[in-house]
């Protein structure tokens, strides 16, 4: 495809995954804002696909049965008494920083299932079989909820979503990723171009070298044309025009659109966060809340399971070597650097995955899907770090104290960024939905 051209495929690429009806969430009558007093101001939702190990993460159990405790051991932190594991040492040196939430649970062990309660904090609609795909009945993701709530900003969308869809070699798009009855018009920017690379010029939203501004407004000019001499009919064309404006916009705002570039970062701050994609985005991801954007979604740089946290076997050398390093780096890089910029008190920063995994070590060497507890991390805009919430069983298998429900952890989220359970968002045909169903952790908020 030629540098200059965006093609159909590009901008259907850009565009919403599917077209169905509203359904599946509970109605409210409600006012849209709740409190105007919260620090957070932005989101970035760090997702780790396959649901990463609770054990090897941030609970670790040193003192559990053989089959249970695992290869891995605890490491100090800056906070006194508390410990994660010990191939976190970055992290560990920030402790201070964020919260850890080790009880954190919905009940589900299947994949589909997880990344919805753990994209929008709420169940899926009913499905008839199998594990739910992105669908339009269901609840927006809160990229969705904050690009409705506060609209696209400085010329850039209010909620973007890179390297990648969160699925897997099976699963292309698994449910809650998009706006759902909310409608297309709030789809988070997908960027999932499997052959780019994060901060490089994105695929086909560049033009070519010898198209000025003068050149391309010309093109546009052409194209409201040949646009009006046969007008679109339908809701898809509709929706097609949509994406194309908002491509040939992206051309035209060159300003507002180096944000996904990182020409102008140090070689040693991609350094910093690691020259791999998952680093490269959560910096990107730093650019564009720096620019505007609400919220940025970074799920994890691989689909393949024995690439990503679903570490069914070879679980401990997966961990060690391909996974932990990665996620130690850019999320500690990533914390530094938004404390530095002075943007920490105003960013929100999420880490989860769609559950934790089993506390016995299974015959493969690996753990299995786990949704009865699992850790979470919450950072900045207001979060008090330094602190751990809950606590897991002595096997880590279920929450022993202060269980707190995705729900909870999402409603602590919203409320972080101002919002309160009276706030409410407004689907295609205007009737208002309330997104945030569960009790915030108030030991949590500033």
């Amino acid at each position: 495809m030629p540098t200059q051209h965006i093609s159909r495929r590009t901008l259907l690429r850009m565009a919403p995954l599917s077209f169905l009806g509203l359904g599946g969430f509970r109605q409210l009558n409600a006012t849209e804002r709740g409190s105007s007093e919260a620090s957070g101001k932005a989101c970035i939702l760090l997702y780790m696909t396959g649901g990463p190990a609770q054990q090897e993460t941030f609970d670790p159990k040193p003192d559990a049965p053989e089959e249970t405790r695992g290869q891995f051991k605890p490491t100090a932190t800056s906070v006194p008494g508390i410990q994660i594991c010990e191939h976190l040492p970055m992290m560990a040196k920030l402790a201070h920083q964020y919260a850890i939430i080790r009880s954190t649970w919905h009940g589900s062990d299947t994949h589909g299932v997880g990344v919805h309660y753990n994209l929008t904090g709420l169940k899926h609609a009913p499905r008839a079989a199998g594990e739910p795909q992105v669908d339009r009945r269901d609840p927006p993701c809160i990229g969705s909820v904050i690009r409705q709530l506060r609209g696209d900003r400085n010329g850039l969308p209010g909620a973007v979503q890179l390297p990648r869809q969160v699925g897997d070699q099976n699963n292309a798009y698994w449910g809650g990723q998009h706006a759902g009855f909310l409608g297309p018009r709030y789809d988070p920017l997908f960027l999932h171009d499997e052959n780019w690379v994060p901060g490089n010029p994105v695929p086909g939203l560049a033009p070519a070298s010898d198209v000025n501004a003068d050149r391309q407004a010309t093109r546009s000019d052409l194209l409201d044309a040949l646009q009006t001499a046969r007008p679109a009919t339908g809701n898809a064309d509709l929706d097609f025009l949509r994406f194309q404006r908002q491509a040939l916009d992206m051309l035209g705002s060159s300003a507002a659109w180096k944000a996904f570039k990182l020409d102008d970062e140090k070689p040693g701050t991609i350094e910093r966060y690691g020259d791999n994609r998952f680093g490269r985005s959560c910096l990107v991801a730093r650019r564009l809340v720096e620019a505007g954007v609400g919220c940025v979604t970074v799920p994890w740089m691989f689909k393949q399971s024995e690439q990503n946290f679903d570490t069914h076997s070879k679980h401990f050398p997966k961990m060690k070597d391909k996974l932990l390093p990665v996620v130690d780096r850019a999320f500690s890089a990533l914390l530094e650097d938004l404390t530095a910029r002075g943007l920490l008190d105003s960013t929100l920063v999420g880490w989860t995955g769609e559950f934790g995994r089993t506390p016995k070590i299974n015959g493969g060497g690996g753990r299995d899907h786990w949704g009865r507890v699992y850790s979470t991390v919450l950072a900045g805009g207001g979060i008090r770090g330094g602190q751990v919430i809950g606590r897991s069983d002595k096997n880590g298998g279920l929450p022993a104290d202060d269980p707190v429900h995705v729900s909870d952890f999402f409603a602590t989220m919203y409320q972080a960024l101002g919002y309160t359970s009276a706030s409410a968002v407004h689907d295609t045909s205007g009737r208002p939905h309330h997104f945030m169903q569960g009790r915030p952790v108030v030991k949590l908020l500033g």
